[in-house]
């Protein structure tokens, strides 16, 4: 069953002057609280995808969350995986998992509408090993989301797919690409599987906007001083269908949330556009 909770009190107006969007892992949001309530006073975002909200929806921390002015969307399980959609705005249409009610996939997908615009919300399976039936499992995972977005969407849409995609598509886009080679989200084969997705319709928007960057969005926790050596990934990603991508303002990735107290491991990326 889809849960959304309302906003009851201080509830942020949407202004209409633009449409700011930002996508994070919180690995366990209710751990995550104190810093994603602060960023959330500082950046306003209109629509928050949160994904490893790690939490049974009756815990799902509703009321902090509607006081701060967001209606919650969200669909979650003990300790493992969790997508919401936090907004300002009231969703519609909302959807969980491959179209299967109280599928196995509810909660690593959710999708729902913004007034003309479509968003998406993934937790793509992290794949453990190259070698093991995990990874098999996130290989037909990308295939079926590709059969998702053919059956519910068409790439002249205004859609934004965004998420933990547990894939870093290039060179670029992990501190070490020569040792790091082949390892499970830098492997060739999930390349090729986010292609095929891609290929639907998708533009990368962080590329988009800073083609040669060496950016991340993921540090892992078991290295030492990781954000400070540059030891990073970008596997979390913005994607938008080309009619979106043409109304990019602006995006980035907000660094200084990883080096907050009690961060997660991943950060916020968040992107601007001018839509009405």
């Amino acid at each position: 069953m889809v849960k959304i909770r309302h906003v009851k009190k201080n509830r942020i107006a949407y202004t209409g002057e633009g449409l700011k969007i930002a996508s994070f892992n919180a690995n366990g949001i209710r751990a995550r609280m104190p810093l994603l309530l602060k960023w959330l006073a500082q950046n306003r975002p209109d629509v928050l995808c949160i994904q490893e909200t790690k939490v049974q929806d009756p815990d799902f921390p509703v009321p902090p969350l509607a006081d701060a002015g967001y209606f919650c969307a969200f669909k979650g399980e003990k300790s493992y995986n969790g997508v919401a959609l936090l907004s300002r705005m009231e969703p519609h249409r909302v959807r969980m998992g491959f179209d299967a009610a109280d599928g196995p996939e509810d909660t690593r997908l959710i999708a729902a509408r913004f007034g003309g615009l479509q968003v998406v919300n993934t937790y793509i399976p992290q794949g453990r090993d190259p070698a093991s039936e995990k990874f098999r499992y996130k290989l037909d995972w990308f295939r079926r989301l590709k059969h998702y977005f053919e059956e519910h969407f068409d790439p002249c849409d205004l859609l934004l797919w965004a998420g933990d995609f547990n894939v870093a598509p290039a060179a670029a886009d992990v501190y070490d690409p020569v040792r790091l080679a082949g390892h499970v989200g830098f492997h060739p084969a999930e390349h090729e599987a986010l292609a095929s997705v891609m290929q639907w319709g998708f533009v990368d928007l962080y590329r988009h906007r800073h083609p040669d960057e060496k950016a991340y969005t993921f540090w892992d926790y078991r290295l030492p001083n990781a954000v400070a050596r540059g030891l990073g990934w970008r596997i979390d990603h913005l994607c938008g269908t080309l009619p979106l991508a043409e109304r990019l303002a602006d995006i980035w990735i907000d660094v200084a949330a990883r080096r907050a107290p009690r961060p997660s491991d991943h950060t916020f990326i968040v992107a601007e556009f001018d839509l009405p």
